[in-house]
């Protein structure tokens, strides 16, 4: 069964910074491309980040140059460094991964306020 989980979300004031991890079981995260996407209140979800099996990253243009996708595969973690946050990041943060199924976590929410 695959879980993933999401960690590291909290509040944070503009121009702050946090790091998301999504932990992995039951699937390996080393052989797998994996997404992080948010979704703002009355907004639909859209793809932040996404590190390719290869270790190809890719990020939306609003937050390039702020955000850093990395993998520890000995961990099965995918992490999300964000930094200069800003109020329009605020969002839940959802780990995604598309293997035999399209599988979620469950979220972790990120406010950016002052």
């Amino acid at each position: 069964q695959v879980q993933l989980v999401e960690s590291g979300g909290g509040l944070v004031q503009p121009g702050g910074s946090l790091r998301l991890s999504c932990a992995a079981s039951g699937i390996s995260f080393s052989i797998n491309a994996i997404n992080w996407y948010r979704q703002a209140p009355g907004k639909q979800r859209e793809l932040v980040a996404r590190i390719s099996r290869g270790g190809t990253t890719t990020y939306a243009d609003s937050v390039k140059g702020r955000f850093t996708i990395s993998r520890d595969s000995a961990k099965n973690t995918v992490y999300l460094q964000m930094s200069s946050l800003k109020p329009e990041d605020t969002a839940i943060y959802y780990c995604n991964v598309v293997n035999t199924g399209n599988y979620w976590g469950q979220g972790t929410q990120v406010t950016v306020s002052s």
